[in-house]
């Protein structure tokens, strides 16, 4: 399996963790304790990949899953507009790609359908191409990218998270401005691992993975499936109420990343 398009109003995991692996990406579910008071999942999530590429996204609704729901699938509809720009040859900009996101959030077919759901969510997006990530994000979605490089310099996340943003109801772009990031980073040469998660992770009573160095811990020389089975374990047992989604993969980079003009004296 290449690709999974999941919401979380379509099966819950409440009581329960699932981890799997889709290809290459591996897939974190837990849809929170019934006995902290859960009783429904409103994150979704995507992954679509093929050899030279990978897009992720994740979604964190509130209220209800409807808004979550639509932004899958207004993406899924979009779907062969997405892959067409990946794999244009000889290209690496991801600006195409925030320019369609832009064309699809900010149409009046989009903003109508949004102004008739029940709540709003966040939405974070992330792209790998070569040696290259790209984020999209709306809202408090969080995404990592753990290399020794950067952990050694405390660098973990690669976004910020924003509070007031969100697609839906409220929506940011239906503002006379629209809100949202949007970076790139170059990845370091060895291993990389890109780990996406709703806030349910890093919230949850105790807060045993606000720390990103305790994230680096629980995943350090494990599996990436079992550390993230680890990772939904310790919040499980944690008690925590809020869904958790996680996705994360390793990609393996043989060029060399930027450095210093100094470092060599």
């Amino acid at each position: 399996m290449n690709n999974l398009s999941w919401v979380g109003s379509e099966e819950d995991f409440v009581d329960e963790r699932d981890v799997r692996w889709v290809n290459r990406l591996a897939v974190g579910r837990f849809g929170g304790n019934s006995s902290a008071g859960q009783t429904k999942n409103e994150d979704g999530c995507i992954i679509w990949q093929n050899e030279d590429w990978e897009f992720a996204a994740i979604l964190d609704a509130h209220k209800s899953a409807e808004s979550a729901k639509l932004v899958i699938d207004t993406l899924e509809q979009h779907k062969e507009d997405f892959v067409e720009i990946l794999e244009m040859k000889d290209s690496l900009d991801f600006k195409y790609l925030e320019v369609k996101l832009l064309e699809i959030f900010q149409s009046e077919k989009f903003l109508d359908k949004c102004r008739r759901v029940t709540g709003e969510t966040a939405c974070l997006i992330v792209v790998r191409k070569a040696n290259y990530v790209w984020w999209f994000s709306v809202g408090d979605c969080l995404a990592y990218v753990l290399h020794q490089d950067l952990i050694a310099l405390n660098q973990f996340q690669l976004n910020q998270r924003q509070f007031f943003e969100w697609i839906g109801q409220v929506n940011t772009f239906g503002q006379a401005v629209p809100c949202y990031t949007s970076g790139t980073r170059e990845l370091r040469r060895g291993n990389n691992l890109i780990l996406l998660t709703t806030d349910g992770l890093v919230e949850c009573p105790g807060e045993p993975f606000s720390d990103p160095s305790n994230l680096v811990a629980a995943l350090n020389e494990k599996e990436l499936d079992e550390g993230i089975s680890q990772l939904l374990m310790e919040i499980e047992r944690q008690n925590v109420r809020d869904s958790t989604t996680i996705i994360a993969w390793n990609v393996e980079v043989e060029k060399e990343g930027s450095i210093p003009s100094n470092h060599f004296g």
